[in-house]
């Protein structure tokens, strides 16, 4: 064993595409959420830098541990959900081919992005708040209600490809782009699963400050919360990332640089897709989501797999 072959991983996962690009470009594009939002609503928008100044500024911060609380778990939570981020990241393309990749992926991906939810559920359990708990059973109920139109969803696309690994998936829309907008159900639907997962406007029932304060995270301060915020920058990426690879053709066989920026490009893009998305529309009440993602979402997703099941026989 070389020290290369060590050195060379490390500064994958360390690095690109792994923790550090994830955090610095997972701010940058909340600054482009806010900015893009600002700009929509008429208003100014934050600097560049007030993501990343605001992240400094809270880990500069007291942490403060309810007495009611368990100190391990309180701790330990923000750093299992950017761990789960950072992982799903290892198996969805940036740029040309993911950094790992395996047959079944993709469900590898839907796991290991459900593990931040999780981990938001049981901060606000945890917490021995009133605001919390009612915010962690929100998490809970919403994570029920978008996530099989997002399995769903996704699931078209590989039913097309015929293959259940992230890096297939988008070399076969990438090399058959044709096919692309035949997808644009599923990707809706995906991407308005996405917002719920995120937990964005209308989808913010969670954390609605003025219903429940700040929903699970109430408690939290300092570095701790920093981090959680930290942890739905980079799930923006990844989240991104993944209908780039899924429904967008990925790279479209470009490599090198060139991928790299056409990858930079595609997660802008969905990123002001829900931004757009966040703009237009109020927010909903629990049961409201839950109806329209089982009534509408869910169905929507479902007609795409079965109009992919009937692609896939007409084209062999």
């Amino acid at each position: 064993m070389t020290i290369d072959s060590i050195l060379l991983p490390l500064g994958y996962l360390l690095i690109f595409p792994g923790f550090l690009f994830l955090a610095v470009y997972g701010m940058w594009l909340q600054w482009a959420d806010r900015k893009l939002c600002a700009v929509m609503q008429n208003r100014m928008g934050p600097p560049w830098v007030q993501p990343y100044a605001d992240f400094i500024k809270l880990l500069a911060k007291e942490v403060i541990i309810p007495d009611e609380a368990s100190a391990a778990m309180f701790r330990n939570l923000p750093f299992f959900a950017m761990a789960a981020v950072m992982t799903a990241l290892v198996v969805v393309p940036v740029g040309h081919n993911a950094l790992f990749s395996f047959q079944g992926d993709l469900i590898a991906a839907i796991y290991l992005l459900t593990i931040p939810t999780v981990t938001f559920f049981l901060a606000g359990w945890s917490s021995s708040s009133p605001y919390s708990t009612v915010g962690s059973m929100r998490v809970l109920t919403q994570l029920f209600a978008y996530e099989v139109p997002l399995m769903l969803s996704l699931i078209g696309p590989a039913i097309l490809a015929g293959t259940w690994n992230i890096t297939e998936i988008a070399a076969f829309f990438g090399s058959n782009p044709a096919l692309i907008p035949a997808q644009a159900l599923g990707f809706v639907a995906a991407l308005i699963a996405l917002q719920g997962k995120l937990e964005r406007m209308p989808f913010d029932i969670p954390h609605a400050k003025n219903e429940i304060v700040g929903g699970q995270f109430t408690e939290y301060s300092g570095r701790l919360l920093g981090f959680f915020l930290l942890a739905i920058d980079m799930e923006l990426v990844v989240g991104a990332a993944l209908l780039n690879a899924v429904f967008l053709g990925g790279s479209l066989g470009l490599a090198g640089w060139a991928a790299i920026v056409l990858f930079l490009g595609k997660t802008l893009f969905v990123t002001f897709l829900l931004a757009l998305l966040k703009v237009l529309m109020a927010r909903i009440r629990i049961e409201q989501m839950i109806n329209f993602c089982w009534k509408y979402l869910a169905p929507v997703a479902m007609a795409q797999v079965a109009f992919d099941i009937y692609l896939k026989y007409k084209i062999g």
